[in-house]
């Protein structure tokens, strides 16, 4: 029986709290509403949605010595992910508070998470993770870890894929100074537009993107087409209509998390990415960051995903 390809994940794993105001937001004031936390991070939840299309994975995160530590830890566990990540009993476990309006559109976030930023750069020098990095077929990292720790994070990756994605437009400039060391980068086009430049067309955004060393990429852009590109050149794929809304939370993550899976299953990155499109239309038809799904519902979310079509 041929064993499942394995994956080593290495970025955000912490508190999402995510308070929707019920009516007309008022600023400066008290506004009613509903507040919800969950266990994400976007590495953690693009790594449950690898997890769930058959690939072992392991996780290498930080977090503090909190109540808030023993919530992201369960979450690991219950995922069915190996975690190697450490633990500071003198900080406090990163979070994420987004506030959102009526409609979902995003008012402020708040993003509490130095301890990324003080611990992973020495974190990934340990034997243990060295050791994780040369038992995996593949890396997958977020932009939430610094460039200090990226950089010897690819390092170290000794030809293996590495997987990035971008976070936030302010975070994907970490990755810039080695785009050419990724295997494929996922971003949206305002973190692109961060990367080579605002107002640029698709084209001239790759072209731009080719030229600082990126040999492969996939941008998103809400309901409009994806696009991606590699050697092969650059296309698109239109997002399929969800069969309903419960919540777009964690739609790109688990795009991602099912390409990549798809990927180490040996797809190009064309039929990945249409197994990514799958798994998001799951999520944002789910009230679940990470949408559950079974092989036959997957299989009929994917039969929705058109096939790319080529970009001139």
């Amino acid at each position: 029986m041929p064993t499942s390809p394995t994956i080593l994940a290495l970025g955000g794993a912490h508190i999402d709290r995510r308070g929707q105001v019920s009516g007309a937001y008022v600023p400066a004031a008290s506004n009613p509403g509903v507040m919800r936390e969950d266990v994400g991070g976007v590495v953690f939840n693009a790594l449950r949605s690898v997890v769930k299309r058959g690939v072992s994975a392991s996780l290498m995160s930080v977090r503090g010595g909190d109540v808030a530590a023993e919530t992201v830890a369960s979450a690991i566990d219950d995922a069915g992910i190996t975690d190697l990540s450490v633990v500071f009993l003198d900080r406090v476990t990163p979070s994420y508070t987004a506030l959102i309006d009526a409609e979902g559109e995003l008012i402020v976030g708040l993003a509490d998470m130095a301890l990324y930023d003080l611990a992973f750069p020495k974190q990934i020098r340990r034997a243990k993770v060295r050791e994780a990095i040369d038992a995996a077929d593949a890396i997958l990292c977020d932009a939430n870890l610094p460039t200090a720790a990226l950089e010897r994070l690819t390092a170290l990756a000794g030809g293996r894929p590495v997987f990035a994605i971008a976070v936030s437009p302010a975070k994907v400039v970490r990755l810039a100074p080695l785009l050419e060391a990724l295997s494929l980068l996922f971003m949206n086009r305002r973190e692109v537009a961060a990367l080579v430049g605002a107002g640029l067309s698709d084209g001239d955004a790759v072209g731009k993107l080719r030229q600082a060393g990126l040999g492969a990429g996939v941008i998103t852009a809400g309901s409009a087409p994806v696009l991606g590109f590699d050697d092969g050149g650059m296309f698109e794929i239109d997002p399929p209509a969800p069969r309903r809304i419960a919540d777009v939370t964690g739609a790109g993550d688990a795009l991602t998390g099912a390409t990549v899976a798809a990927m180490l299953r040996g797809l190009p990155l064309r039929s990945a990415l249409r197994e990514g499109l799958a798994a998001a239309m799951l999520a944002i038809e789910s009230a679940e960051a990470v949408p559950a799904f079974t092989a036959a519902s997957f299989a009929q979310a994917l039969a929705l995903v058109p096939q790319a079509r080529e970009v001139a």
